[in-house]
């Protein structure tokens, strides 16, 4: 079965350590709110183990926006953060 298309993703808000999504998929970028010396890593796992899709990215000073180019997962996304986070990230589930 075909899954929809989401033309700019959709949304998951990043405040601490976490699953983000289950399945396959591609990740569109990264918008950074605010933080206090902020680090992501992610991960394409349902945990912290194996595959990392974006190794630790310290954040600069101040909010920003990251595009990831369709980085794609295949079992899904998790986020290790370090420091204080506050950010959305940008993804596509599966599409085929």
């Amino acid at each position: 079965m075909l899954q929809p298309i989401y033309t700019y993703g959709l949304p998951a808000q990043i405040t601490g350590t976490g699953l983000i999504y289950t399945g396959q998929g591609t990740v569109n970028g990264i918008i950074v709110n605010s933080h206090t010396n902020g680090t992501l890593k992610l991960w394409d796992n349902t945990s912290a183990a194996t595959t990392i899709l974006i190794d630790t990215f310290t954040f600069p000073t101040g909010s920003g926006s990251y595009n990831l180019f369709g980085v794609k997962f295949i079992k899904g996304i998790f986020a290790t953060v370090g420091g204080t986070l506050d950010a959305t990230i940008s993804y596509n589930p599966y599409q085929g």
